[in-house]
């Protein structure tokens, strides 16, 4: 399993990532561990929006892709609605992705 996802940093820049181990992941980006990004080295990671699972890493790099290329406004909404849908529907097969909740990796 893959998972894709958004982290709210302190200057509330939103960065989109992919992981196979989504906790270790998260340790890194907030303890500012050697393997965390650049981006949330210099930006401060504050805390995790949104957790998508997929079956592999090119189903979950085509959604990291995706999320990327979305302005700030399309983001924030992807984040409040938690609708793949209608933000990407016409560009990725959205029933490949299932939305994971927060509470089991914070």
């Amino acid at each position: 399993m893959y998972y894709i996802y958004m982290l709210r940093c302190e200057d509330n820049s939103i960065y989109t990532g992919i992981t196979k181990d989504i906790k270790k992941r998260m340790e890194e980006h907030f303890s500012k561990d050697k393997n965390c990004a650049k981006y949330t080295l210099r930006h401060n990671a504050k805390n995790l929006d949104a957790v998508w699972q997929t079956e592999n890493r090119a189903l979950a790099s085509k959604l990291e892709f995706r999320i990327k290329h979305l302005s700030k406004t399309e983001k924030e909404m992807l984040i409040k609605v938690n609708n793949l849908q209608e933000s990407l529907g016409d560009k990725i097969e959205v029933e490949k992705y299932f939305r994971k909740d927060l509470t089991s990796f914070i």
